[in-house]
């Protein structure tokens, strides 16, 4: 039995050099532009963990940073697999995510939906499709007069077909449901989660009393005919009951809005800009959102037990840091400690979810992203998009890539040049001041968004039916302003 090596002084500040660049993006810029990728933070990775792979034969090291004193694997496979065998040991505390400033954030608890394999037959492709396209063809609609799609009109766009997939069409009228989630998610591993936890599981269980038939929610309110999952854990570390399916109900529909809201978006820049790995459709496009800018880019799993991994001795109050975001640079083509030697096993953790190993529920998440992409690049009637901002190329791809800085434009199938101003007096005429009254119209539904998203109201059912009714008045002023858009477009033609 062994222990982790620990890394040198010097191999510790490089790397730590290395984490602390990519809080400042820009720092790096000079090296980039004159092609000295050994320079930049990317380079510098890669190179200490090349170096720490060769000189401790790719076992996981033991690193000091600024962010704390981590067991780093160095690889995917050694990644997968020591987590793996800390949760069969039931060694591991919920994990958290660590952001490139070092700031600790809780993650969604992890729970485990009732099938051991992702659930194609429980949701079948067509049963997605369908749902789905009816939202993304009204999300279309509300494009702007240059074809674009905003952040403001493609995120509540997108969390709404989310709602409609999981939850049922009831849902994705229901914006509280959203915004409840996203605030529980906020306190995991906090003493608010359970209370915001029991709000969001009794806002879900009317969408499972009467389910949809069209939605995952009608296959989680079956009664479990295949052997039991294994309980999941609450934000403290605390056995939860795995047979609520408003458990499992509330996890898949956090990750499946991170991945159509956040993911997909991503995957049709990457397509749009014409990156050779999301050349192959829609599943390629995503996977490849997955790798550069995984959601979950880095995750702190604390070792709470004592377990052992092929001969090594993890000791209690370790943190293994799991960080495909900041690793994947690192690894060197040529050397066959790589991802490609040593593929993944079945039950690989997710860039979506915080488990320790595989999750059903992001499985499915995958496929909704999937579909996005599939509807604006292949299924919706018109061209392919156009990426407007920012500017990607397959030579220099960002560290990160936050979603409300990408626009896409999603031309008309024979879409022309605007017309010359139309003469007064005419219908065509009308189609600038209804643009006009489109945006203030949506100006007005952030205000109400944002005064809805103020703690003041928490607390409270009475505070909560409050909150309700601004964001369905911020919901109906969107939706009116993407009506008045779509006329604004046949009054000017």
């Amino acid at each position: 039995m062994t222990t982790p090596a620990t890394a040198l002084p010097l191999e510790n500040a490089v790397f730590s050099a290395a984490l602390l660049a990519r809080r400042l993006p820009w720092s790096d810029a000079p090296a980039r532009a004159l092609g000295l990728d050994s320079l930049t933070c990317e380079g510098a990775a890669r190179g200490v963990l090349a170096h720490l792979r060769r000189s401790r034969s790719g076992r996981p090291v033991r690193l000091r940073t600024p962010f704390g004193s981590f067991l780093v694997p160095l690889g995917p496979a050694d990644t997968a697999g020591l987590l793996a065998a800390g949760a069969a040991a039931d060694a591991l505390a919920p994990a958290v995510r660590l952001d490139e400033a070092g700031r600790r954030h809780g993650l969604h608890p992890h729970h485990p939906l009732p099938f051991p394999a992702p659930p194609e037959d429980a949701l079948p492709d067509a049963a997605l499709a369908g749902p789905l396209a009816g939202e993304l063809r009204r999300l279309a609609a509300a494009r702007r007069d240059d074809h674009a799609l905003t952040w403001e009109a493609w995120r509540p766009g997108l969390l709404r077909a989310a709602r409609r997939v999981v939850a049922g069409a009831a849902a994705a009228e229901d914006t509280l449901l959203g915004e409840m989630l996203r605030r529980a998610a906020d306190a995991a591993g906090s003493h608010a989660y359970e209370s915001r936890a029991a709000a969001v599981h009794r806002r879900l269980a009317p969408y499972l009393a009467d389910p949809d038939p069209d939605s995952l929610a009608a296959f989680l309110a079956r009664p479990a005919t295949g052997p039991a999952v294994p309980a999941a854990r609450a934000g403290d570390g605390r056995p939860t009951d795995a047979g609520r399916p408003e458990e499992a109900l509330a996890h898949t529909l956090a990750v499946v809005s991170e991945a159509a809201v956040t993911t997909a978006l991503q995957a049709l820049a990457l397509s749009a800009a014409g990156m050779p790995g999301a050349a192959g459709g829609p599943a390629a496009a995503v996977a490849l959102a997955l790798d550069l800018f995984p959601p979950v880019a880095a995750a702190v799993h604390p070792v709470r037990s004592r377990f052992t991994w092929e001969g090594l001795a993890v000791e209690a109050g370790t943190e293994i840091l799991a960080a495909p975001g900041w690793l994947r640079s690192a690894t060197d083509p040529a050397d066959d400690t790589g991802a490609e030697a040593h593929p993944l096993p079945a039950g690989r953790p997710s860039p979506l979810c915080g488990s320790p190993v595989g999750c059903a529920a992001a499985a499915v998440a995958v496929r909704v992203a999937e579909a996005v992409v599939r509807f604006f690049t292949e299924d919706a009637d018109g061209t392919r998009p156009a990426l407007l901002a920012p500017a990607l190329t397959p030579d220099r791809m960002p560290l990160t890539l936050a979603p409300h800085s990408v626009l896409l434009a999603f031309p008309a199938a024979g879409a022309h040049p605007a017309a010359p101003p139309a003469r007064a007096d005419t219908p065509a005429s009308y189609a600038a001041p209804a643009r006009a009254g489109a945006d203030r119209l949506d100006r007005h539904a952030r205000s109400l968004a944002a005064c809805a998203a103020d703690a003041g109201w928490d607390g409270n059912e009475t505070r909560e039916r409050f909150r309700m009714r601004l964001l369905e008045h911020a919901d109906r002023c969107m939706r009116a302003a993407s009506d008045i858009r779509e006329a604004a477009r046949h009054l000017a033609d």
